[in-house]
């Protein structure tokens, strides 16, 4: 099985990371430190059709797989951007797959163009206070009125670019949990206006990603046409499942682009820092964690190839995706930590950017799966133990 990257794929690689490096760290201090959204580069990336990579040519896109995707996300959180780069676009890329893929011809010819030219945001509604990883527990309602459309109200919490965004993929229940034959019945799948007048955005103050908002959504009372449904309804939980390996393959090449971004720093501060008369990189104390993080990383990114390579074809992909995010968040994370070590007490200082890395490498040891969840999938789906939980 052969992971190297086709001419195309190396040329895409290229292109993103030049483009990415016109953006750089400063500017990405700049934009954390004021909790702006970074709309200079999300528009480059816009204008340069990045953001289309994975919706089919008929609406713009380009048609590609997620092989190609996940290296415009590496690149990006690796020049610098971390998941304040990944995240602005990270929905845009490849968040409406379940319309792609299940939406009507209406609803994709409404909204698909507009996502590829980088005029239309949209954040995706699914996690709630009260459910957490059980999503079958949801209780944000879509209730049917007389006009043949539904009546929504519940409440969502760390969504994404709400603020930003004119749409919502909003996950809501359609039947009561109790009502349904199967916990997954009874789900369905809206992508609708985040009105205002019936939605309260309330940004969530946060430890990282800070260009980024997380917001906490109450829905009161939000019309939402049938012709905004994506599928069948009661049929929203199977779309989300489609979608779930290639977003572990996503997340877990923009952790490998933090590692990245956080191991150049390490080696450049060990090679210009001088305590007693010497580099402190010349140090095995120093040297030999940074290297043994490096190595790390360079096996981490063989699991995700493979992941992403067995997903373009149709391979079942699970233990895979499943491993690169895993492996790929922790190496991304002790890569962060021994940045941070490596420049001793300046590492605690936003000026020399590793503690950005440290912090939003952190974030991916939770989201979108905690690293304790993939260890259940492994231990019951790959060694074939007693399910835990």
């Amino acid at each position: 099985m052969d992971f190297e990257l086709t001419e195309d794929q190396d040329t895409i690689r290229r292109a993103v990371a030049e483009l990415a490096a016109s953006f750089d760290e400063e500017y990405w201090l700049e934009k954390d430190s004021a909790h702006e959204f970074p709309w200079e580069f999300y528009k480059a990336f816009a204008d340069a059709g990045w953001l289309g990579v994975c919706v089919p040519e008929e609406y713009g896109g380009s048609g590609l797989g997620i092989l190609e995707a996940s290296l415009i996300l590496e690149e990006v959180s690796a020049s610098g951007a971390g998941m304040n780069g990944a995240s602005c676009m990270h929905m845009s890329i490849f968040g409406m797959h379940p319309v792609i893929v299940h939406g009507s011809e209406e609803l994709k010819a409404a909204t698909l163009p507009r996502v590829v030219n980088g005029d239309l945001h949209v954040c995706f509604g699914v996690t709630e206070p009260d459910a957490g990883l059980d999503t079958t527990r949801i209780k944000t309602f879509a209730k049917r009125n007389g006009d043949g459309g539904y009546v929504v109200n519940g409440r969502k919490v760390w969504i994404s670019k709400a603020l930003e965004s004119e749409k919502i993929l909003l996950l809501t229940r359609t039947t009561k949990l109790e009502d349904c034959q199967k916990k997954t019945d009874g789900i369905t799948l809206f992508l609708t206006d985040l009105d205002r007048a019936h939605v309260d955005i309330r940004p969530i103050p946060k430890m990282g990603r800070e260009a980024v908002d997380s917001n906490e959504l109450f829905i009161d009372g939000l019309e939402v046409p049938e012709s905004d449904r994506v599928g069948e309804e009661g049929k929203g939980f199977k779309y989300l499942l489609d979608g779930l390996n290639p977003e572990r393959v996503l997340i877990a090449v923009e952790a490998l682009g933090l590692g990245r971004a956080a191991i150049r720093r390490a080696v450049q501060y060990g090679k210009d820092r001088v305590v007693f008369g010497r580099p402190i990189g010349m140090n095995q104390g120093l040297q030999f964690p940074l290297a043994d993080a490096q190595m790390k990383l360079d096996a981490a990114t063989l699991m995700v190839r493979k992941a992403a390579w067995l997903y373009d074809r149709g391979l079942p992909c699970g233990r895979e995706a499943n491993s690169a995010k895993y492996l790929c968040a922790e190496a991304g994370f002790e890569a962060a930590d021994r940045a941070v070590q490596m420049h001793g007490g300046m590492g605690y200082a936003r000026e020399y950017h590793v503690e950005r890395y440290f912090r939003e490498s952190r974030l991916l040891r939770i989201a979108p799966i905690s690293q304790e969840m993939v260890l259940n999938y492994v231990g019951e789906h790959v060694l074939g133990l007693p399910r835990s939980y």
